[in-house]
This record gives structure tokens, sequence and C-alpha cells, in this order.
């Protein structure tokens, strides 16, 4: 997790090659990766997505990284790599101008010309189930772990669409709300309940009512329609909802889903199958993160019971490590005050580096991707590293 940001703009490419009907297309691939890490699931700070690139280009060759570095983005070109998928995103503030010379706007600039699209997951990874804080939370032998701050209470990110129509207008209307980005449950798509009733109603002096006359009492027979939307979505779902609905005036009604996905969101906590000792739990880590040192805070003698993981930053999280009665805690890194806060509690806590808290993932969205990517070739970038030198 990184600071809050503007939104920046998407950039998208002209295809370079012709695309044949047996290679994959960097939409499919999106649609794919929208699967495994939900975007409607990121923080409203974060830029997920497809941040470069043309739908309809070919991709063969995919390279994965934390970040979009100089050595990673050689290492990319070298590769022939026309998707570089990338957990932080390379750009967070908006930008007004493209231009070679050094930093980040330089490398998507040569991006650009070298029709490489990039794709970040970045915090919507952080926080669908089976990501990479459940991969951290498997890692060190964590069961039964929820998050530790639910994706749902951090803000209202879904809502109900309730909208009645005839018979007549359902196939079209559904058809219409689904395109536009509604009924997405999980891995499944065009979700939606409908019942049918009677709606009643008497059209006003000026009216001219689909069914009926004006100025008459009328009973009609409706269908009740309801699905599920993304709050980024509702805007252009309940216009295609209006212009795709035969009733001069649509009644519908948006319902808040204030709790959402309860084993969504960010971190996780759960118990180890058995109390183990600190001291082997820490060499444990320090073998599969394959790190010779690691930021130690609190004690390290006794029994973990209880514990909780948080990849990157994530101090806002502590409230909630605290609360839930753990006694060690795994993360990428700490500011100095949130440290004291830790030690203060008796939470012994392991600080992996940011990025070293992350990198773990990559290796799992290749096992994933892979069978449902038939033709194209994954590699995890072996420049990519660390900023930090650990002595």
């Amino acid at each position: 997790m990184c600071s809050p940001s503007p939104k920046p703009l998407v950039l998208r490419l002209s295809p370079r090659v012709k695309i044949s009907d047996s290679i994959m297309k960097l939409s499919e691939i999106s649609q794919k990766l929208q699967a495994l890490a939900p975007l409607e699931l990121a923080a409203d700070w974060d830029n997920v997505g497809l941040l470069v690139g043309n739908p309809d280009q070919a991709i063969k060759r995919v390279m994965l990284a934390i970040d979009m570095t100089q050595a990673v983005f050689e290492e990319a070109q070298k590769n022939k790599t026309d998707l570089l998928l990338t957990y932080h995103p390379p750009v967070f503030e908006p930008m007004k101008k493209i231009v070679s010379g050094q930093g980040v706007t330089p490398l998507l600039h040569d991006a650009i010309r070298s029709n490489m699209a990039i794709y970040t997951v970045h915090t919507a990874l952080d926080s669908v189930k089976g990501g990479v804080n459940d991969v951290l939370a498997d890692a060190i032998g964590l069961t039964e772990t929820k998050p530790l701050q639910s994706s749902g209470f951090e803000s209202e990110k879904m809502c109900k669409l309730v909208v009645f129509l005839p018979e007549s207008d359902l196939a079209k209307v559904s058809e219409a709300i689904f395109a536009a980005g509604a009924g997405h449950v999980g891995n499944y798509d065009k979700c939606s309940f409908r019942c049918s009733g009677t709606g009643t109603f008497r059209g006003g002096e000026g009216t001219n009512p689909t069914v009926g006359k004006t100025g008459q009492f009328e009973e009609a027979g409706e269908f009740r329609l309801e699905t599920i939307v993304p709050v980024v979505a509702l805007s252009a779902v309940v216009s295609a909802m209006i212009n795709a609905h035969s009733y001069e005036e649509v009644a519908y009604d948006v319902i808040p889903l204030l709790y959402g996905q309860t084993d969504v969101g960010f971190g996780r906590v759960g118990d180890f199958s058995q109390a183990i000792s600190k001291k082997t739990l820490i060499e444990q880590i320090k073998k599969t993160f394959k790190q010779s040192v690691v930021g130690l805070i609190g004690s390290v003698s006794g029994r973990a019971k209880r514990g909780a993981v948080c990849a990157g930053s994530c101090g806002s999280m502590l409230k909630h490590v605290i609360r839930q009665g753990c006694d060690f805690y795994l993360t990428g890194e700490l500011k100095h005050h949130d440290a004291l806060k830790l030690q203060e509690a008796g939470v012994t806590t392991v600080c992996l580096s940011h990025t070293n808290s992350e990198r773990i993932v990559l290796p799992e969205i290749v096992k994933r991707l892979k069978p449902d990517c038939p033709g194209v070739e994954f590699k995890i970038s072996r420049k990519d590293k660390d900023p930090l030198n650990w002595g």
C-alpha cells in the first residue's frame, strides 16, 4: 500500500501486429487479471488496471515485477515483452506531458514507443481473497484467517440497483445494464434476481404513459429486476437502464451495500494451528523470503499464538492488530512511531521491507494465469529488486 494520489490518465496504443484468433488480446488477459484482482476492491486513492496499451493488441510475452524501474524496463525490452504486469503503479499523479529524459515519465514514453502495455494490480490484489496477504498468511502458517480491515467497512463500493419494468423490457434492459458494468459477483457475470408483481400508477396532465391513459388509474403486470453494481459504474449503468427502458418515468432504487464481501479487505489475521516459538518462526520467515536479516520489534522470546500480516506499508492496520489480540505481526515497513506502538503493545513484529513483503505473490500470479492463457509466455523479472541494501 502507498499514499493517496489523484487518478492519472490511461494511455492507449495502436496495435503493432495483426491479431489472429489463436493469439490472446490484451483485453482478454485484462479480463482474467480483473477476475484475479477485481478493480473495485482497490483503495479509492489507488491507480490500478490497464495503464498503457491497446485492448486489441496481441500479447505473447508477459513479464511480472513489483516496480517498473529502468533496469526492469530494459530487461522487458530485451525479452520482447508485450505486457509488463507490475504490482505498484508506475503512474500515480496526473500527467501533463510525456517526454524523454530521466525518471518514470521517460519510461512511459519508452513503453509507448515499444508498444509495451502496462497493467497494475496493487491494492486490488491486497484486498482480494487469495491475494498477497493470504499468500503471506499461508507462508507463516496462519489458519482460519479474515481481513484485518474489511473493504466493506472502508467505503460504500458496491450497491444494489432495483428497477421495475414491463416483461417486454426485461431482456433489453438486462443486457444494457450488464454491458454497462452491472451484475458481476466474483467470477460470475450477468447476475440478477427477477420476480413478477403488479404496478400501479396514474399519469398526470401532460404525461404519455406506455401503458394505459392519462388521468386514469392503472394496474399493470411488471417485473422487479435487481442486481449488483460497483459504485464507480453506477452512473453508466443507470444511464443505460433509462435509455433501454420504455417507460416515460422509470421507477428504480439504488441501495448502498455497507458491508460488501466479508472475506476481502486489507491485511489478514488468524491463529497458528499450534503455538510456535517466535525464534523458530522468525528463522522460518528468513528462509522462506530468502533474507539474512529482517527488522525486529519487541521480544523474540516466548511463543506466538495469534498473528497478523499486511504487505507493504500498513501503519493504518496497527489498531486492528492490537485490538485483535495478536502477539505476532509480519509486514513490510513501519514508521518510527508505529513501531513504538507495537513495542508498547507487546506485539513481536517482523519487517521484511516494503517490496520483499510483496514479491512472494508474483509466482502465485503466474501459477493462476498460465493455465488460462495458452500461447502466452510468463517471466518474473530478475532485475526487480528491493531498493534497500541490507548489510
